[in-house]
């Protein structure tokens, strides 16, 4: 199955409202136009989740409660994380910036105004997500979650290859079989693309919590440069974005058939 976490482009008016920034400014941190460049995954019966909602409103790539309590007025649960990275840096569960460090709020938000984004919005997500998979592992066996998402041209690698197009995560080698990250390496490059594993993205909270390779459950992430498919500044699609799509969508076609010849070879051995 297919997830996309950070494309939804949906704003609430106050949501605006409550921001600084302008429309253009609050929507750099979305994966932009990710959920239409793998749109023909449906053709392959694959299941695909998308978040409609935007990551500056909830990021479901984190955990529940990862919150900074200074950007909040009223009580927060004992049980939040508010030490993690992800927090530290203004991009927790509820995000304090977008892009270069924008900030998102005027002022202080209610507590429990965030507590009803992840009552409302983020537990029905990951119960979705989680059923989903399930379905599948039921059908089939084995599950195989690719969580897509996209990633700034400008500082896509780095101290690294600045010139990656993609970048596979793989929690290194702990949410899927090495095997796995390796077909899906080996695919895009041999489709001419340049191709980096785990470096600068090794996956974020939905491949490490949900990549459970020792019960059948296999998580990969796949960053994709923006410069592929889109201007960065003026945030529309470009000439590039139907070549991507036609390639993504043969990536992941020949993926699919490995994984499944793969599972069906050993099946039959284990018989």
């Amino acid at each position: 199955m297919f997830n996309s976490p950070h494309s939804g482009r949906a704003y609430l008016s106050s949501f605006l409202q409550a921001s600084r920034l302008d429309t253009t400014q609050i929507r750099q941190s979305e994966d932009a136009f990710v959920d239409l460049l793998i749109k023909d995954v449906e053709q392959l019966g694959a299941p695909v989740l998308k978040a409609n909602f935007p990551r500056a409103y909830l990021d479901v790539n984190r955990e529940a409660y990862e919150l900074d309590p200074k950007m909040f007025h009223g009580k927060l649960p004992k049980h939040i994380n508010s030490r993690s990275l992800r927090v530290a840096g203004g991009l927790g569960t509820i995000a304090r910036i977008v892009g270069e460090r924008r900030e998102i709020y005027h002022t202080r938000i209610p507590a429990e105004e965030a507590l009803d984004r992840i009552e409302q919005v983020y537990k029905p997500y990951h119960n979705t997500l989680r059923g989903l998979l399930s379905n599948v592992q039921d059908k089939f066996g084995l599950a195989v979650l690719v969580d897509c998402h996209s990633m700034p041209s400008a500082n896509s690698n780095k101290n690294h290859d600045p010139k990656a197009d993609f970048v596979i995560g793989d929690r290194f080698g702990t949410s899927c079989s090495a095997w796995l990250s390796s077909c899906a390496v080996g695919l895009l490059q041999n489709m001419g693309y340049n191709v980096a594993l785990n470096r600068p993205y090794a996956g974020g909270y939905i491949t490490e919590n949900y990549g459970k390779p020792e019960r059948g459950v296999h998580a990969l992430q796949v960053e994709i440069n923006r410069a592929l498919y889109m201007d960065e500044h003026t945030h529309q699609p470009h000439s590039g974005f139907h070549n991507l799509r036609k390639d993504l969508m043969e990536f992941i076609t020949a993926l699919v058939e490995m994984v499944t010849e793969s599972f069906t070879r050993e099946t039959l051995a284990a018989e």
